[in-house]
């Protein structure tokens, strides 16, 4: 599994890196960009960005610079890049947006990153995306902001004149969740429930906007499937609406049980809620719950636990669950026995198919166990099944493992 590393290029390079892709705006003021918008005629793209947030760094590495990439950009609007937070490496340029940062972040309600807001010419915000994604994908999001239809801010404004109109609730809240606006997205859901029958709110299309909306036992969509269990298995499969009521018990039940304690009560915690809630299965998600719980307490021998114990109770565990589980006890134990349950567990991820990823997290838990040998014949196998964008991570790996130097961090 790959670490992000954060490269600091000088101002020059990153020019030329980009120069097939977007355009950004350099040494300039917000009035400046939305002068030379309303000049062009173009809407003005906004990436707010962090030096910390990995998808900002693949956005800028990886999306941006490619050519069909800029040339869509490049020609609907006028782009600029403002970094959100503060660095003593930051350039005069940087530091010239501070206060304009703090205000965009306020004004726009800017909570995760990366978010990209977008202007039309007037310098009016009219559609926000947060979180990136592929090229082609990428450019289909922007694309939206020229229709209203799909324009998220003018979505909001529908939804806000008449906040009862269903379909406009429908609406809102189907954009809010794509946009990560929990807040709005919990308001128009709650809308929905109200002026509709259960019928027409457990559909297909609506249940995960309700499962991304039950963050407490308390809100009226946990009210709503805790009632209609039945009508959701059969629509999204069995299981399904236990699962998504369990995230809510986790969440404003389990979790202050063990935030309050000082000592280690999980097993008491969790069977306290389960009493109080006894028409619902809850076991399997505090279960899959659990080697969470035990990773952010940094406790590895429960961690180990905990994860034996829910791989071996049956319940569904992918390939990707488990190389995660593998490399998190690569990362952080130097445990004999917790390196052993870590390597079962990689093993285990590679038995329907070789992921190079998974391949790379076997070697370098082999390596790390003292199986150098064998290590480095997995990983030469991960660099031969790898693209070629991955190929140097790995590679990098072979060589420390050759020389029998750690591929881990060491204190």
């Amino acid at each position: 599994m790959k670490k992000l590393i954060f490269i600091l290029f000088t101002l020059p390079f990153l020019v030329f890196a980009q120069e097939k892709g977007i355009h950004f705006e350099h040494n300039t003021t917000w009035a400046k960009v939305k002068e030379k918008a309303k000049k062009e005629n173009k809407f003005i793209f906004v990436d707010a960005f962090t030096t910390w947030c990995g998808p900002c760094k693949y956005m800028s590495d990886n999306i941006f610079p490619q050519e069909k990439v800029g040339t869509f950009f490049n020609e609907k609007f006028v782009n600029l890049k403002i970094q959100m937070d503060e660095t003593p490496g930051d350039n005069e340029d940087v530091k010239s947006w501070r206060a304009e940062a703090k205000r965009f972040a306020k004004d726009y309600a800017i909570a995760a990153y990366p978010t990209f807001l977008i202007f039309n010419p007037n310098g009016e915000l009219v559609h926000r995306i947060v979180g990136g994604g592929e090229a082609d994908e990428f450019i289909a999001m922007a694309k939206e902001s020229f229709d209203p239809s799909t324009q998220y801010e003018t979505i909001v404004k529908n939804y806000k004149a008449n906040p009862k109109d269903v379909e406009a609730a429908k609406a809102m809240a189907k954009a809010a969740t794509k946009a990560y606006d929990k807040n709005t997205a919990a308001e128009a859901i709650a809308s929905v429930i109200e002026n509709s029958s259960a019928d027409a709110v457990l559909t297909k299309e609506f249940i995960p906007m309700l499962r991304s909306s039950i963050t407490s036992v308390d809100n009226k969509a946990f009210e709503l499937i805790r009632n209609n269990k039945a009508k959701v298995d059969e629509v999204m499969g069995a299981g399904k609406a236990d699962a998504m009521l369990g995230t809510a018990v986790i969440n404003s039940v389990l979790m202050p049980k063990l935030r309050a304690s000082q000592t280690d009560n999980f097993d008491q915690a969790a069977e306290e809620a389960i009493k109080a809630y006894p028409d619902l299965k809850l076991q399997e998600s505090f279960m899959t719950f659990k080697p969470n719980y035990y990773r952010a307490k940094k406790d590895w021998t429960k961690y180990r636990e905990a994860v034996n114990h829910l791989i071996a109770s049956g319940a569904a565990v992918s390939e990707t669950q488990l190389n995660s589980f593998a490399w998190t006890i690569f990362e952080n134990c130097t445990d004999p026995v917790c390196l052993e349950a870590a390597l079962a567990w990689s093993k285990k991820s590679l038995e329907k198919k070789e992921n190079p990823q998974y391949l790379d997290t076997y070697a370098n838990i082999l390596h790390k166990s003292g199986k150098t040998k064998e290590a480095i014949a997995i990983q030469e196998k991960a660099i031969s099944l790898a693209a070629a964008e991955e190929k140097a991570d790995y590679e990098s790996n072979l060589a420390l493992m050759k020389k029998g130097l750690p591929t881990w961090e060491t204190e």
